[in-house]
């Protein structure tokens, strides 16, 4: 972390001052016998090999030299125990990260089963060792001393995928040539038996062996909001009372809707450079260092939240998120005052190193988790919200980015006058609202600390802008240099004038384990498979790491006929019920809970409509899964269809789409 991941670390500042790669990475990975630490340059030259270790041992040897940081050494070591202390695992259910964390050192040795879990006394150790030359002797053994090293270069070549099908297609017909009649036809038996079995469903009594809940078991009762809302003259700050250990988690939500049309795409660009660039009294690596000495860390996030009031209509927000320990939030306000307000954004050089690792991260979003992007891609073809997230965030964003990273090197000034202005327009006091998770004892000087702030935040008059962004259908097959796909399909039935209802839930359970799981998982050869329907009345299929295109959207086509015959047994109807209650009642961390309860208050979500919503899942019958057969013809009937992929398989099905492109340029 100190050498190459957090903001200002030396490694990787040397290597991108030395003009090797665009993108540096690191990783350790001690979950194997044999840990492996990893240093990567992406998007760097070969013949830049030699410089690329030459720098790598030069500042290691410097650092060794010269000693670390001590200071960067106890944030490193703060922001890792801030984080194992919290044990947030997101919406992964804390025993299932625990025990796979066990297993790093258990499968080496049966005496070590919680060397990961207890770690108090590692920190407790690490700490004492910060001023004792214990990391440079890490660096010196491990690193510079060690024998057991290589080096790996991964070339691109256009073409590659296209020529590795081609070489497949050519020894699977030769293997064929090879092969008799009788045994083309045992292979042709084999792979009908093969899909029969794939077909048949397990027969009943074997399924009934398996121990199941009633529907009685379940809790009726919907988990309810925690929001208090105060007013500090015009600014709302709504509160969640939770218990939260000490933590007192803010968000500073600032509405965007009537920044500058122009400067919506900056909203994705300003989250990525803000604490990456110096301020009036730090460099980006001391202010790293600070937010981790004294905070659990600030993030920026742009996010939108669609009214259920009034449809159609949504709220902007950018969002500055901090955590720390009460007796800290004086010192991570302040910090927050000094990002918003006095970063550096004319730097060109560190808003080049900026922008280049953003677009490097965005693009191994869209290889990793393409169906993500293709969803979002998909939706904003007609839902204004999903637009503005893709502007902020998806396709459109980072071909916003590809334009900035041109821009950059010719007329910069372009952008950082468009961060600064954007900064001056969105940073006031008219455009905030707080979201505060923790006790209420605390709430007094997180008040203390916001009034504070809004004495400070840009008062000067500024352009408003009110905009609207324009949704239409373009059906795209975005072309990469992947072999699979990442097919979305999606569509509206809020238009169609049909209400949100609980059975949705249910729908949206019955899809991913039972038709969409069977048919473009299991049959089709797909890695995974999702769908969900929103409150707001957006509907959507996806695929994840697909062999297929044509078939799997056909899979999503006659879906609907598959939910118009949709009967099943109670037992399966429960079983049904059961798991998307699992969904609704996912246990949520206090930070979780504040983030969700916020979500609603923004929203007009009201708990009446959650309890009423749940009561519709638990009573849920086949013949309400039947009675959502419109809502999926609705969506499908619009005919809303994004692809992420292999260049050769849009290419030869590109009747589906209004344009094929390639996305990475």
């Amino acid at each position: 972390y100190v050498l190459l991941s957090m903001p200002g670390a030396p490694l990787k500042q040397a290597l991108l001052d030395a003009g090797i790669g665009r993108d540096i990475m690191s990783s350790y990975d001690n979950g194997v016998k044999q840990p492996i630490f990893s240093i990567i340059a992406k998007e760097a030259n070969e013949e830049q090999k030699g410089a690329f270790v030459e720098v790598i041992e030069n500042t290691l040897r410097s650092l060794l030299e010269k000693g670390l940081d001590e200071k960067a050494l106890r944030a490193g070591i703060n922001y890792f125990e801030f984080r194992y202390r919290e044990a947030d695992f997101g919406s992964y259910p804390a025993g299932l990260m625990y025990g796979l964390q066990a297993f790093d050192s258990w499968l080496y040795d049966e005496n070590s089963v919680f060397l990961h879990l207890e770690a108090v006394e590692t920190f407790a150790f690490l700490k004492e060792q910060a001023d004792k030359g214990y990391f440079e002797g890490l660096i010196r053994t491990y690193l510079l001393d060690n024998p057991h090293a290589s080096i790996v270069i991964i070339r691109p070549e256009k073409g590659l995928t296209a020529r590795q099908d081609e070489e497949l297609q050519k020894r699977l017909r030769e293997y064929k040539d090879g092969l008799d009649k009788n045994q083309i036809a045992e292979l042709i038996a084999f792979t009908r038996h093969l899909k029969e079995y794939q077909s048949e469903p397990s027969s009943q009594e074997d399924l009934e062996k398996i121990p199941l809940l009633e529907r009685e078991d379940i809790g009726k009762k919907a988990l309810s909001f925690q929001n208090e809302v105060y007013s500090l003259g015009d600014v709302q700050v709504v509160h969640h009372d939770l218990y939260t250990n000490g933590i007192g988690y803010v968000n500073l939500m600032f509405r965007a809707n009537e920044i500058p049309r122009k400067l919506v795409p900056c909203l994705g660009l300003l989250k990525a450079v803000l604490g990456n660039v110096d301020t009036e009294h730090y460099t980006y690596g001391e202010f790293a260092t600070e937010l981790n000495l004294h905070t659990g860390g600030i993030s920026c996030g742009v996010n939108s939240y669609e009214s259920l009031k009034e449809p159609g209509t949504y709220t902007a927000m950018f969002e500055v998120r901090c955590k720390a320990l009460y007796e800290e939030l004086p010192r991570a306000f302040s910090m927050i005052e000094e990002m918003l307000l006095t970063s550096k954004l004319w730097d060109r050089k560190r808003l080049t190193e900026v922008s280049a690792e953003t677009r490097s991260r965005l693009q191994m979003v869209f290889t990793t988790a393409g169906h993500s992007m293709a969803a979002l891609r998909a939706m904003s073809y007609f839902s204004e919200s999903s637009c503005f997230a893709d502007e902020t965030g998806g396709v459109a964003f980072y071909e916003f980015m590809e334009r900035v990273q041109e821009k950059l090197s010719e007329d910069w000034e372009q952008i950082a006058g468009g961060l600064s202005e954007l900064a001056r327009c969105l940073f006031r006091k008219e455009n905030l609202t707080v979201s505060y998770t923790a006790e209420k004892k605390s709430l007094e000087d997180l008040k203390k600390q916001v009034g504070a702030l809004l004495t400070k935040l840009y008062r000067e008059p500024v352009e408003k802008e009110h905009w609207s962004l324009k949704a239409a259908r373009t059906n795209e097959g975005l072309k990469t240099s992947s072999q699979i796909q990442y097919v979305a399909r999606a569509g509206s039935f809020g238009e169609a004038g049909l209400p949100y209802t609980g059975a949705l839930s249910v729908l949206r359970t019955i899809m991913s384990y039972d038709y969409l799981w069977n048919n473009v998982r299991v049959k089709g050869g797909a890695y995974g498979c999702m769908n969900n329907y929103t409150r707001t009345g957006a509907g959507y299929m996806m695929s994840y790491r697909d062999p297929n295109l044509d078939k799997t959207n056909q899979i999503f086509e006659e879906s609907a006929d598959y939910v118009e015959q949709f009967e099943v047994s109670e037992r399966d109807m429960t079983k049904y019920i059961i798991g998307t209650v699992s969904n609704l009642d996912t246990p949520l961390n206090p930070n979780a809970k504040g983030a969700r309860s916020m979500s609603a208050w923004l929203q007009g979500l009201k708990e009446e409509t959650v309890q009423r919503e749940r009561d519709q899942v638990l009573t849920c019958e086949s013949k309400d899964i039947r009675a959502l057969a419109p809502y999926l013809k609705a969506v499908l009937s619009q005919n809303h269809l994004c692809v992420i992929g292999n260049e050769a398989k849009l290419e030869e099905q590109k009747t589906l789409f209004g344009t094929v492109r390639n996305l990475f340029h």
